[in-house]
């Protein structure tokens, strides 16, 4: 069964394209918790802000009560901040990496971001 999400509010929308019985047809997944919005971004690509200034994105292959992740193909960016003691100049510096599986705790996440839905 082939699905192309549709839209996305307090409802969503799935219309399906393999199945004959169910061609071009709409079925309504309501969401009841927070976490069915998370349910709904598996195998998709997530945006996920961590505690110490770390971002995440990549393909989201599990999670449980927890909030525990297991991402793929994964980018992480992590921001550090420094002082230059000459000019008093504030120093961004982004290092970026990429990881092909991660384990994620709970307990770090501040945000999750699903993929963008379009109508």
């Amino acid at each position: 069964l082939d699905l192309i999400r549709l839209s996305i509010d307090e409802r969503v929308y799935i219309k399906c394209r393999g199945d004959r019985e169910l061609r071009g047809k709409q079925i309504q997944i309501t969401m009841e918790e927070p976490l069915d919005l998370i349910r709904l971004s598996i195998d998709e690509r997530v945006y996920i802000k961590c505690r110490g200034d770390r971002e995440l994105r990549g393909k989201l292959h599990a999670y449980d009560q927890h909030l525990n992740m297991i991402l793929g193909d994964v980018e992480e960016t992590v921001t550090t901040t420094e002082v230059d003691p000459e000019t008093d100049e504030e120093i961004v510096k982004k290092a970026v990496r990429r990881v092909g599986m991660l384990f994620v705790r709970g307990d770090i996440i501040v945000l999750v971001s699903p993929p963008l839905r379009v109508t």
